[in-house]
């Protein structure tokens, strides 16, 4: 018999990063990442990508619930099925640097690594899953 906690997390919905310029964040993770640009509504732009979401938040034109919310203080890993030496050549052509690199413990099992920054200096992790726990 599972006792699964009733109130436990199932999945991760979407994040959202606070961004100073709309449109070049969604021209960089379209471009980039491959990502889809939605407008929500008037103003409001996430990305897609596989059945996730970013959503984005205007830093100088949007209210915020979160508290002391600023631009380039976001940084998660994105999982992808390219091998990372085309992810590091993709980058390199594109002009990015790579800040680090390498294996690591990701969510179910080792990751191998890449790391750079969007154009508000957020820090974005893009990685292929390596072995599973």
């Amino acid at each position: 018999m599972n006792m699964r906690d009733p109130f436990a997390a199932t999945g991760l919905d979407h994040i959202v990063l606070c961004v100073r310029d709309i449109v070049a964040t969604c021209a960089f993770y379209e471009h980039v990442l491959g990502m889809t640009v939605r407008e929500e509504r008037p103003g409001k732009y996430s990305l897609q990508f596989g059945e996730n979401k970013i959503s984005l938040q205007d830093a100088a034109n949007s209210p915020s619930i979160a508290r002391d919310t600023v631009p380039g203080s976001g940084n998660f890993c994105l999982l992808s099925d390219t091998p990372v030496a085309e992810w590091r050549a993709h980058l390199a052509a594109e002009g990015i640097e790579i800040i680090d690199s390498g294996l690591r413990d990701g969510a179910t099992g080792t990751i191998n690594s890449l790391y750079f920054r969007d154009p508000d200096g957020n820090l974005v992790e893009v990685s292929n899953q390596v072995d599973r726990r």
